[in-house]
């Protein structure tokens, strides 16, 4: 799950491709966003596009939009991210279902607080060509809390209970290169676990 406005990304991991698997690992992610989702977009699957889905995002007061048939781009952002971190961090060899719980574990305590607090995502600056067409210049790196906190009045996004100051706290816990090695020693054990 990507934010499009911050890039704030929540990790999930579902056993397997279907509404029964996806909606226990989409409630736990939605949670883990610190500030109100307002709509969801999603592609055409079947997994995302079911009355199932439409009654969690319904209860939760989310729309949902879905991308337009054979337009790739509507889902660019999370693919990028997809290929840049899933892919980067987690490979592309099988791993067995059976182990989507604690991948979820390891996601939720190390990858996501990693991604939000410690690693920076590129944000354009969009320009119109003569010919009419944008030119995208990525000049700004900052994290996808820096982000948020650059909005104005950030505070005001925030989910019931959850404040600012707990956001800097967990932002402040470690530097950088302490998070990536905690999250890279996890993730070893992690695999060594699959064995």
């Amino acid at each position: 799950f990507v934010d499009e406005v911050t890039q704030w990304q929540i990790v999930g991991c579902a056993e397997r491709i279907s509404e029964s698997f996806l909606i226990p690992v989409m409630e736990s992610c939605l949670e883990q966003f610190p500030f109100v989702i307002k709509e969801f977009h999603s592609d055409n699957g079947s997994e995302f596009i079911n009355q199932v889905v439409a009654k969690l995002l319904n209860s939760l007061l989310i729309e949902q939009s879905k991308s337009r048939s054979r337009r790739t781009n509507d889902n660019a952002l999370v693919e990028g991210k997809n290929g840049a971190v899933i892919r980067k961090w987690m490979g592309h060899n099988y791993i067995p279902g059976k182990f989507a719980e604690a991948i979820n574990a390891f996601y939720k305590k190390f990858l996501n607080v990693y991604l939000n607090f410690h690693r920076p995502s590129g944000f354009s600056t969009d320009t119109i060509s003569g010919k009419g067409k944008i030119k995208k210049k990525y000049d700004t790196y900052v994290t996808p809390y820096e982000k948020f906190k650059s909005l104005e009045n950030p505070a005001q996004y925030l989910r019931p209970g959850q404040t600012i100051e707990d956001l800097d706290d967990i932002a402040v816990r470690q530097t950088d290169t302490e998070c990536a090695e905690e999250m890279q020693a996890e993730k070893n054990k992690l695999f060594s676990s699959f064995r």
